[in-house]
């Protein structure tokens, strides 16, 4: 099954271009710069502000939030707090990237706090899923552990789990991404092993949804759009990469290259009712 035309991934995409949200980012020191370079290309438009003096005046005038907990500090974990507070307040979509959070307790309690102002998307890889789904306590940094098939099938059902329980979309990427709100269920194809081997793809891609969510209802179809957009330019850039380096700016390339009106996102998409 694949969504409706209007909400498939190449429409979604366009409406993105046209509207450039700006998408407020509090992440950490190691994406910034990636972060922001990947919101321009494929669309959006990228600010980064974590002052909690300006916190307030940052969320009125943004489309949608995304928090990354990479690089934590006792301030940095208060104006996370203070925007989720403002996003959830004004009806604002917000993501929220778990990063590493089975790596120390201090990644757990960030997390727990902001999860009170209900993101609309948790976007995190299997580990970080289960970590959260409360299934384990430790994490292997910020990477994603072991992603064998009884491992993955173990971290889908916690996906289902946690989002039920936060009444919220669940992106876990990886070999192969799923989204679920709890009752539905769209598995992404695609990409490319490479996107492993660069610092910062699963941090941008947490801004991309949030670009995908500024004005739509739809939180799990445009999930998926921005996971199959991502797939689609990772799978493009890795056939002419020849490593980490060379694959960095094809993908930017990519991104910005990316044409929705002819090339098949939607068949990237599985969409299935969760059992």
């Amino acid at each position: 099954m694949t969504p409706s035309s209007s909400l498939s991934p190449g429409s979604l995409l366009n409406q993105l271009r046209q509207t450039t949200p700006l998408v407020h980012n509090i992440t950490n020191h190691v994406a910034m710069t990636p972060t922001a370079n990947t919101l321009l290309a494929i669309g959006a438009s990228p600010l980064m502000a974590h002052a909690q003096q300006e916190i307030q005046e940052i969320s009125a005038i943004s489309a949608a939030l995304s928090i990354n907990i990479g690089t934590l500090s006792p301030s940095w974990i208060e104006a996370m707090q203070l925007a989720a507070m403002c996003a959830h307040r004004d009806g604002k979509p917000w993501v929220l990237d778990p990063v590493g959070i089975g790596a120390s307790s201090l990644r757990q309690y960030a997390c727990r706090a902001l999860l009170e102002y209900r993101p609309s998307v948790i976007r995190a890889n299997a580990s970080e899923v289960l970590a959260l789904a409360g299934e384990m306590n430790q994490g292997r940094g910020v990477d994603s552990g072991d992603d064998g098939e009884d491992a993955l099938e173990r971290a889908s059902r916690a996906a289902v789990a946690l989002a039920r329980t936060q009444n919220c979309v669940v992106a876990m990427t990886g070999r192969v991404d799923v989204v679920t709100d709890g009752q539905r269920q769209i598995t992404v194809q695609g990409g490319h092993a490479l996107m492993g081997r660069v610092t910062a793809m699963g941090c941008a891609l947490s801004s991309v949804v949030a670009a995908f969510l500024a004005g739509h209802d739809d939180t799990l179809h445009a999930t998926a759009a921005a996971l199959a957009c991502y797939a689609e330019a990772g799978e493009t850039a890795g056939q002419s990469a020849q490593g980490p380096g060379s694959f960095v700016p094809r993908f930017m390339d990519a991104l910005y290259t990316l044409d929705a009106d002819s090339t098949p996102l939607a068949s990237r998409l599985e969409l299935t009712d969760v059992t």
